[in-house]
C-alpha cells in the first residue's frame, strides 16, 4: 500500500515528516518518448516503512522537497540513478548530493555489473518482481492500479537492499571504493548535459574528410539547439545517419536533399532550407573537428592483451571486469601512445584501481617501448 500526494500542502507535510529520516528511498517515473527533455510524472519516496507517491502534475511548489532531498543529513537510496538525477535536476531543480546507488554497490561487491533492480531483488531477497509497466503512460491520470503497484514496488525493497549491500561493502573493505564510484557518477551525469561533441559518437564519422566532418559537427550542434528549443527528440528533426549522409554528400539544393537516405519528405519540407543554410555557414568554419580512427591492428593486439590481464585481475579480486577499465578508456590510452607518450586517466592513476589496473596497462605498453607521460 502507498499514500498518494497530489497537492502542495500534502507535499510540505510529507517533507516535514521525513525531515529527520536519515535514509530515504527514492525513484521517479517519467516519459521521454516525444520530447527532448524528460517529463517527470511521479516521485516515489519511502522511509523503510511507509511509501508515498508524489503526483508531480498536482504540485507546483517543490521547495520543501528540494530542501529535503538536497540535505546533507539525508542519504537517498536509488537504483541506477543517473536518469533520475537528470530528470530531478531539469524538471524541478533538485540536485541530490548524498546518494547510495544499489546498482553501483552490487557491482563493487561482485554481485553483478549494471544489474537491474528486479534481478538484484531476486538475487539478494529471493523475490520475483513484475516489471510489466515500465513503458506505460505515467502522465495519464488516473493511474491504473497496476501502475500504482509497480511504482510502489520500485522503492519497496531499497532499504533492505541498502542494509545488505552496506554490510557486504564493509565486510569486503570496499566502502571507499563505492564512494569513489559515486563521485564518478556525478561527473558522468554532469557530462551528459554537454552535447557539443555529439558528432564524435556518430558511426563512421572518422571516414569523412575535413570539410564534411566540420559540417557534421555544425549540423549536430544546430540539431541539438533546435531540439531543445522545440522540446522534441533529435530524431524528429533528423536521425544521426541522416546528418552523416548530408555531411558526406554536402547537398546545395533542396532537390539534392531528396537523395538523402532515410530522411522523410515531411522533414525535408520543414527543415530543408534551414539545413542548406547551416551547410553554407559550416563552409566558413575552421576545419578543427576531429574524430579518432579505429585502432591499428598492432594497437588492437595490445588492447587485447590488456583486457586479458584485466580479466585475470577481476577474477582474483572478485570484481566485475567492466569496473576496472572500459573500452573507451583503453582506446584513448592507446591512441595517446601514438604521440610518443601515453596518458592515463585520473581514475586509473588514482584511487583503488591504481594498484592493479595501472601496472597491468603499463606492463603491456612497456613491451611496445611506450612510456607514460609524467
Amino acid at each position: 500500500m502507498s499514500t498518494w500526494i497530489n497537492n502542495n500542502n500534502g507535499l510540505k507535510d510529507l517533507c516535514d515528516q521525513l525531515a529527520d529520516s536519515q535514509l530515504i528511498a527514492l525513484d521517479t517515473e517519467f516519459i521521454r518518448t516525444d520530447t527532448y527533455y524528460p517529463k517527470i510524472a511521479l516521485i516515489q519516496l519511502s522511509d523503510g516503512e511507509t511509501i508515498w507517491l508524489v503526483d508531480v502534475l498536482g504540485v507546483d511548489d517543490f521547495l520543501p522537497l528540494k530542501k529535503l532531498l538536497e540535505s546533507p543529513d539525508n542519504t537517498l537510496i536509488f537504483h541506477a540513478c543517473a536518469e533520475d538525477l537528470e530528470v530531478l535536476d531539469h524538471a524541478i531543480n533538485i540536485q541530490p548530493t548524498q546518494i547510495f546507488d544499489t546498482q553501483i554497490a552490487a557491482g563493487i561487491v561482485n554481485i553483478g555489473y549494471s544489474m537491474g533492480y528486479a534481478r538484484l531483488v531476486d538475487s539478494l531477497l529471493d523475490i520475483q518482481l513484475d516489471k510489466q509497466e515500465t513503458r506505460s503512460n505515467w502522465l495519464a491520470r488516473p493511474l491504473t492500479q497496476r501502475q500504482l503497484d509497480y511504482a510502489t514496488v520500485d522503492v519497496l525493497h531499497l532499504h533492505s537492499l541498502y542494509s545488505i549491500l552496506v554490510e557486504m561493502l564493509n565486510q569486503q573493505d570496499r566502502f571507499k571504493w563505492f564512494e569513489e564510484e559515486t563521485k564518478g557518477l556525478f561527473k558522468v551525469v554532469d557530462q551528459r548535459k554537454n552535447n557539443q561533441d555529439y558528432y564524435t559518437r556518430i558511426r563512421g564519422a572518422w571516414r569523412l574528410d575535413a570539410q564534411s566532418l566540420t559540417t557534421l559537427r555544425h549540423l549536430c550542434r544546430w540539431r541539438e539547439a533546435l531540439s531543445r528549443s522545440k522540446d522534441v527528440p533529435k530524431s524528429r528533426i533528423a536521425k544521426d545517419n541522416v546528418l552523416f549522409d548530408i555531411a558526406k554528400k554536402m547537398p546545395r539544393s533542396k532537390k539534392q536533399l531528396h537523395s538523402i537516405d532515410d530522411w522523410h519528405p515531411g522533414s525535408i519540407r520543414r527543415y530543408g532550407e534551414l539545413v542548406l543554410k547551416e551547410i553554407e555557414v559550416s563552409l566558413s568554419q575552421n576545419h578543427d573537428a576531429w574524430v579518432p580512427q579505429p585502432l591499428s591492428s598492432s594497437l588492437n593486439a595490445i588492447a587485447k592483451n590488456i583486457r586479458k590481464l584485466l580479466v585475470k585481475i577481476a577474477e582474483e579480486q572478485k570484481i566485475p571486469q567492466e569496473f576496472l577499465a572500459n573500452k573507451r578508456e583503453l582506446e584513448d590510452i592507446l591512441r595517446s601512445s601514438q604521440q610518443g607518450q601515453y596518458q592515463l586517466p585520473d581514475r586509473i592513476k588514482q584511487g583503488w584501481r591504481q594498484q592493479w589496473v595501472q601496472p597491468a596497462i603499463e606492463s603491456e605498453l612497456s613491451k611496445a617501448n611506450l612510456t607514460c607521460e609524467p
